[in-house]
């Protein structure tokens, strides 16, 4: 099918990033995907990871579809998953406007929305429309508010509220934009936190319910320290997995765009070389134990292949669309699948780490 996107790309890029944002959601919901197209995956891009089946690893990132509104439309885009959120326990409106900002010449977004969603009875609801059964996987992102004094229980509580209506969890803990999220990642506060969220998967599954994955969404701005303090918790908790990682704080040298003083997380292209350093080192540290999603900077299907044989098993995209239009997940897929069996391997699970192999 013919790729309209760089034909509507001016137009979609004369209107501010934010409202564009909030048309294409609306869109999605109302259809458009019907004009996308795609094909069948490749055999070897079908996986297990935690647990779950996947028709392809490739997925979509949290912060695309903030309330759950358009799972069915991702799959029917051809992402093997979704996540959904960041939702806190309360709505809240996030940081004020403008917080979203397209650096074109970069390839790269930054943005300091600041967790704003319609809260967790909005999400739930959206939750609860999907048809169970014969579906792709999709995960639910949960945060904490800007104001709770009590970061760690509002995570307990998004578990607790969306238990049994997602296939697995994200406790997202490495946002830049709420002040005093990313001390979680201390070794101290980490093992707390993941010790009350297990406790409130254990409570729901006293009451018969099954088990779901919990991962942590870890921040690429980590020191050594940090890293082999995050995977000693990580193998010590048997924790189901890491996504590495979310936006980073930094700005690299190499950026063009003058928009690139603005305060906020940077996505896009520039993340890509040192989100997967990051994921290398989490790889190594937890010697392969732990199931790994890589995010960061992904813009085709050699991109998603050198996070997977940097040691992940299932991989993210978002902000590349902003610039390649739904249409990239696809020519990932296809590209990815090529350079597998370029290389000799029968699935996409036996490409995982071959980097340190």
């Amino acid at each position: 099918m013919i790729d309209f996107f760089p034909l509507v790309r001016p137009f979609v890029h004369a209107v501010d990033a934010e409202h564009a944002h909030t048309l294409t959601i609306r869109a999605l919901k109302y259809g458009i995907t019907g004009l996308i197209g795609r094909s069948s995956d490749p055999e070897n891009l079908k996986t297990n990871v935690f647990g779950l089946s996947f028709d392809n690893p490739v997925g979509l990132a949290a912060g695309f579809d903030k309330n759950a509104e358009v799972i069915p439309a991702a799959h029917a885009m051809g992402f093997g998953f979704a996540e959904a959120g960041t939702v806190t326990p309360k709505a809240q409106a996030g940081n004020e406007k403008p917080r979203l900002f397209r650096l074109s010449q970069d390839r790269a977004v930054i943005n300091r929305f600041g967790f704003n969603n319609k809260g967790l009875s909005y999400f739930a609801r959206q939750l609860k429309r999907l048809t169970p059964g014969g579906r792709k996987p999709y995960g639910a992102n949960v945060g904490a508010n800007k104001d709770s004094p009590d970061k760690t229980g509002d995570y307990c509580q998004g578990i607790e509220t969306l238990y049994g209506l997602a296939d697995y969890f994200t406790v997202n803990i490495s946002s830049p934009n709420t002040p005093g999220l990313r001390l979680l990642q201390s070794s101290r506060a980490l093992t707390e936190l993941i010790e009350r969220v297990f406790a409130a998967r254990q409570k729901q599954m006293a009451k018969g319910k099954a088990y779901i994955p919990i991962l942590i969404k870890i921040a690429p701005d980590l020191t050594k320290e940090d890293i082999h303090d995050i995977a000693e918790i990580a193998l010590a908790q048997k924790l189901d997995g890491l996504i590495v990682s979310n936006t980073t704080i930094m700005r690299p040298a190499e950026l063009k765009n003058p928009l690139k003083a603005e305060m906020g997380g940077l996505s896009g292209a520039p993340l890509m070389a040192p989100s997967t350093k990051v994921l290398a080192d989490i790889y190594k540290a937890t010697e392969g134990k732990i199931p790994l999603i890589g995010v960061g900077g992904i813009s085709s299907g050699a991109d998603a292949y050198a996070k997977i044989r940097a040691g992940a098993s299932l991989v993210q995209l978002y902000s590349a669309m902003v610039f390649e239009g739904p249409g990239l997940v696809n020519r990932v897929k296809s590209d990815l699948s090529a350079l597998i069996e370029r290389d000799g391997f029968q699935s996409v699970s036996d490409a995982v780490g071959a980097d340190h192999r």
